[in-house]
């Protein structure tokens, strides 16, 4: 086991947790997106971590994190826009520290709870990560954790988002095994303890069909339907895995 490795990532998963679980407090109607950007990015400095989406050559984000509006899905680069109630908006925040990666997100609705067929995709598409997360643990396929989230999803009948999957992570952003949001028992890389992989599966009420915008980076869904995205960065052990990015239950 990499000590160093295990460190770097319990304290910025930490980090990350605290940023985002402030985030979700902070945002309100009226708040411009920009705006939104400029406090993550001071909250990132200020706890010692580093900006990783401004890395060039890659990923040279234009933003310190991804804030995706309604028939946005993910990837969404925050612009002089005005957040309104009842705005679906899904965040997604990459940070480095001491070296090493952690990445989370979350969608949420702005300025109230979510009701009807939008607090059924946000319930549904956080419950199919944490049934994921719940299967992981050292000598589990990755088929068999996105068989979990799958079958999390078609419970749902919300469309399951295919072509955007999880990855480990560490060293650097993305790495190695892909971490599909289906799968077939039995099938698959093997996990092993050490192992940190991002688990984040996306849904939409309509088809799961996407299209990237304009600007290279924005995917939205190409019926105009919503969206929503959850992710943690677990590490696994041999009985189960540590939640990183999350301040509660985050050992199962």
């Amino acid at each position: 086991m990499n000590l160093e490795k295990i460190t770097a990532m319990q304290e910025g998963g930490q980090i990350l947790g605290r940023i985002l679980r402030d985030l979700r407090e902070y945002v309100k109607p009226g708040l411009n997106e920009l705006d939104i950007d400029h406090w993550v990015e001071q909250k990132i400095l200020a706890a010692g971590a580093e900006v990783s989406y401004y890395e060039k050559p890659d990923p040279d984000f234009p933003g310190a994190i991804c804030i995706s509006v309604n028939d946005e899905l993910i990837h969404g680069i925050p612009e002089d826009n005005v957040l309104q109630e009842g705005d679906k908006v899904s965040f997604d925040l990459t940070i480095k520290y001491k070296g090493y990666y952690v990445d989370s997100a979350f969608t949420m609705i702005v300025g109230e709870k979510p009701v009807g067929a939008l607090k059924h995709l946000l319930q549904f598409t956080e419950s199919a990560m944490w049934e994921g997360i719940a299967t992981v643990r050292a000598g589990v396929h990755l088929g068999d954790v996105g068989y979990a989230i799958e079958r999390v999803l078609e419970k749902g009948k919300l469309g399951i988002i295919r072509n955007y999957v999880g990855h480990g992570i560490g060293k650097k952003m993305h790495m190695d095994p892909e971490v599909p949001n289906y799968g077939r028992r039995g099938r698959g890389y093997i996990l092993q303890e050490g192992d940190t992989i991002c688990i984040e599966p996306m849904a939409s009420l309509g088809k799961p069909d996407t299209v990237i915008s304009d600007d290279g980076w924005t995917v939205l869904l190409k019926d105009g339907s919503l969206g929503a995205h959850f992710e943690h960065t677990v590490m696994v052990t041999k009985d189960g895995c540590e939640v990183l990015t999350s301040l509660d239950d985050s050992v199962l």
